[in-house]
């Protein structure tokens, strides 16, 4: 990112907290870091937070490495609170700076600056402390999307991440109409899981009345016998 003009992001839809994404790699990875039950604006206006409480104007991943956990984490559930589990994210946020202070120098851009293809930088990504595959493969997504990151293969690592003009993720927000968009993407895959787990529950409850109406048969013949 660093070494190209700054992308326009609007992950945060909040000028300042997505100035801060567009040119820093470390506020783009805590953003990530942080999208998991909360709004994505919440989650991707989290690392503007951070540095405004740290008074920077960037965020560090040896000074955040380096702070006690006690006080990070009061750091972060200062009102408003950085996330609804600021304690547990505040210590993600340390393992993760900790890991790229001792694999890279604390230089987020490292992480993907010399990956040769797509799937190298997949796996870098899933060796982050708090990205499975699943958020690294979204990560991977926005960087190519948004951020111009684009090694060979990149949208087949993705997987459906990577499709062009998709609506499934933080990788395919540009701004409130592409947001709502994502957000209703999301809620669809929810109703959905939501009725396969119903109707699961329903069809082991209907083979679970067969087999004691089927025993109950058996017992009254027995019986009768």
């Amino acid at each position: 990112m660093s070494s190209k003009a700054a992308p326009e992001i609007h992950l945060a839809q909040q000028p300042e907290a997505d100035a801060l994404l567009a040119r820093s790699p470390l506020a783009a990875l805590v953003g990530m870091l942080l999208d998991q039950q909360v709004p994505m604006e919440w989650a991707f206006s989290g690392p503007y937070t951070i540095a405004s409480r740290l008074g920077a104007d960037d965020l560090d991943a040896h000074e955040i490495a380096s702070r006690a956990p006690e006080e990070f984490a009061a750091l972060l559930s200062e009102k408003p609170a950085v996330h609804r589990y600021p304690g547990s994210m505040a210590q993600r946020v340390q393992q993760l700076c900790h890991f790229l202070v001792e694999e890279y120098g604390g230089d987020a851009e490292a992480v993907w600056a010399d990956a040769a293809t797509g799937k190298e930088l997949l796996a870098r990504l899933q060796a982050l402390p708090g990205f499975g595959k699943q958020k690294a493969q979204i990560f991977l997504a926005l960087l190519g999307k948004q951020y111009g990151v684009r090694p060979t293969g990149w949208r087949e690592a993705a997987g459906a991440y990577g499709e062009q003009g998709s609506y499934r993720s933080a990788a395919d927000i540009t701004g409130p109409e592409s947001l709502a968009k994502v957000r209703a993407h999301k809620q669809e895959m929810k109703a959905a899981a939501k009725a396969e787990k119903a109707a699961k529950g329903k069809n082991a409850g209907n083979g679970e009345n067969g087999e004691k109406r089927e025993k109950v048969t058996k017992a009254g013949k027995t019986s009768g016998n």
